[in-house]
């Protein structure tokens, strides 16, 4: 049985269980709870609080990296050792070693949390292009926060999410171990993030690595979903694998989100030119269940081991995390008998009712063109629509137009158009060169480079005034290879006129000038009444104007180099 009290405010969960002593203190904070902005920070808090304890992870701790939901201290000892780690991880949290903030930051970039090869890559990609970048969406995004976080920060998320309000501690043995101190900040419990939205249709699909398939969907959290899931991965993995002999693996798992979800994530793999038949036999099984039929022999042995996990001596300490998580989640936690009723129950038509679900919200990777004809819309890979603002076409590619405006920036091409609206930004990093990198919420990323487009600071103010300050971060300069060196001719100033090339023009301009007029003078003069004149003077005042203009022939080349600037 498990039994409840509480310490220092802490809900403390109890069950026994023979041998060492093992416990774990879960708060509900985890990588959706930040902004891309601050994304690590949780990770951050977690490495400061065990420093305090010692170089590395102390004996017992396991290390356990925080979800995306839950940040998890877990040790297991005798009750004393218990006592002083879980006293000193809630000391430290009171007062982290702020002074190792670099070291621990160091620490953590060399350890990436998303270095989980495989699926568990494909995983977080999908939540990429479902969530965007924001809440459990932050999963697929590498900490582009941590070189940015301060102190300050760093010690107000530990005082406003690592609270007593926040946490509860599970412990299998049959009594609190003597000592055992867990005095937090005081604070209430903080809710599970509100999931982000980034696909406007689904089912949808998205184009991935050859030779593996991805689904991933969101359902809600029931018997029948669970049940679902390991029909699915029976299925796939004889369909695919023992029958087809199209994949060397095939899987499903069951991932509870929050009190009301949980994402079914299903998984293949094959050498690529397997990978078409792969991906149709994918959509096959899916098909099948969604048509209610449901191989009643996969079904039993699903419901069988369902059942064996709640019938092993030590169930009640096995239950411990998934209570506690229960309760910082607000969801009723079911006893085993319960639980049990809720298994039996389930029948295929249970399960065709989750299959139609699982598939209504699913979001595919798959190799280009290997899922054609599926009824599956392509996931967009670019913004439906700009913004008003000024245009500024690249310098060497006119086709290629930035645009930005009060409301944001666009940058559009010949693959499409990119729009990262102010109100709709999650992150801009800000360039001592003049660019800036945008990430908006849809997950959509654009660069502004200046030089590329002959854009000024004063025109990008723009883009900057409205930006919200919590998602601008000032980045170090960058190596000069990535920065474009295309920019606007400057136009040389105008040499000075040569002196020597004004007098020539004088020179061969005014003796032409002066016959011109005086053959005009006399033409006037020389005729009679009516405007004749005679023979022989018309023929000395056609030479005359034929020497005019042989002057002014020099005169005017001379002159259009004067007016060209290169003289």
């Amino acid at each position: 049985m498990i039994t409840e009290s509480t310490v220092d405010g802490v809900p403390v969960l109890l069950a026994h269980q023979p041998g060492p002593v093992t416990a774990g203190l879960l708060f509900r904070v985890g990588s959706a709870d930040e902004t891309l902005a601050t994304s690590g920070i949780t990770r951050l808090v977690h490495r400061l609080a065990l420093h305090r304890l010692g170089p590395g992870d102390p004996p017992g701790e396991d290390g356990t990296a925080p979800a995306s939901t839950f940040t998890l201290f877990r040790i297991t000892g005798t009750p004393a050792e218990v006592a002083a780690h879980l006293s000193g991880v809630c000391a430290a949290l009171r007062d982290l070693p702020v002074e190792r903030l670099e070291t621990a930051r160091e620490i953590l970039r060399t350890a990436p949390a998303d270095r989980s090869p495989g699926a568990a890559q494909a995983v977080r990609r999908s939540a990429q292009w479902r969530y965007g970048s924001r809440s459990y969406g932050l999963t697929g995004y590498a900490e582009v926060g941590l070189p940015h976080l301060t102190a300050e920060q760093v010690r107000d998320w530990a005082r406003t999410r690592f609270t007593a309000g926040n946490a509860v501690l599970w412990i299998t043995g049959d009594t609190v171990p003597e000592g055992l101190g867990l005095a937090l900040p005081a604070g209430g419990r903080h809710p599970a993030p509100e999931p982000a939205s980034a696909l406007p249709v689904l089912p949808a699909r998205f184009q991935g690595e050859a030779g593996s398939v991805t689904l991933t969907s969101v359902l809600p959290r029931s018997t029948a979903a669970r049940l679902l899931t390991g029909v699915l991965g029976r299925e796939l993995l004889r369909e695919l694998h023992r029958d087809g002999g199209y994949a060397y693996t095939a899987t499903a798992e069951y991932l509870p989100r929050d009190a009301g979800s949980a994402t079914v994530v299903a998984h293949a793999e094959a050498l690529p030119q397997h990978q078409d038949a792969m991906a149709g036999a994918f959509v096959d099984v899916l098909a099948k269940l969604r048509a209610g039929r449901v191989d009643p022999s996969a079904l039993e042995a699903v419901r069988a081991s369902a059942l064996a996990r709640l019938d092993p001596p030590g169930l009640a300490a096995a239950r411990l995390p998934g209570r506690a998580a229960d309760l910082l989640l607000g969801r009723p936690h079911r006893t085993a008998a319960e639980e049990r009723a809720a298994i039996e129950a389930v029948g295929a038509q249970d399960l065709r009712e989750a299959a139609h679900t699982l598939w209504a919200t699913a979001l595919v990777r798959a190799p280009r063109g290997s899922l054609d004809g599926a009824g599956l819309a392509t996931a967009p890979t670019g913004s439906a629509q700009g913004v008003p603002g000024r245009a500024y076409p690249a310098l060497e590619d006119p086709g290629t137009v930035l645009t930005v405006g009060a409301e944001g920036v666009s940058l559009a091409g010949p693959a499409g158009r990119i729009t990262v609206r102010h109100a709709e930004c999650s992150l801009v990093q800000a360039y001592p060169d003049g660019a800036r990198h945008l990430v908006g919420h849809d997950g959509f990323t654009l660069t502004v480079e200046p030089a590329r487009f002959g854009i000024t600071a004063a025109e990008l103010a723009p883009l900057d005034a409205g930006i919200p300050p919590s998602a601008f971060l000032s980045m170090p300069s960058r190596s000069p290879a990535p920065i474009p060196r295309t920019a606007p001719l400057a136009t040389a100033p105008a040499p000075a006129p040569a002196p020597w090339f004004t007098v020539l023009l004088w020179v061969l301009g005014l003796p032409g000038l002066v016959i011109g007029a005086s053959v005009l003078f006399l033409g006037l003069v020389m005729g009679d009444e009516h405007g004749q004149i005679a023979s022989d003077n018309a023929w000395f005042l056609f030479r005359w104007l034929l020497v005019a203009g042989a002057s002014l022939i020099p005169w005017a080349v001379c002159l259009r180099l004067r007016t060209s600037g290169r003289k």
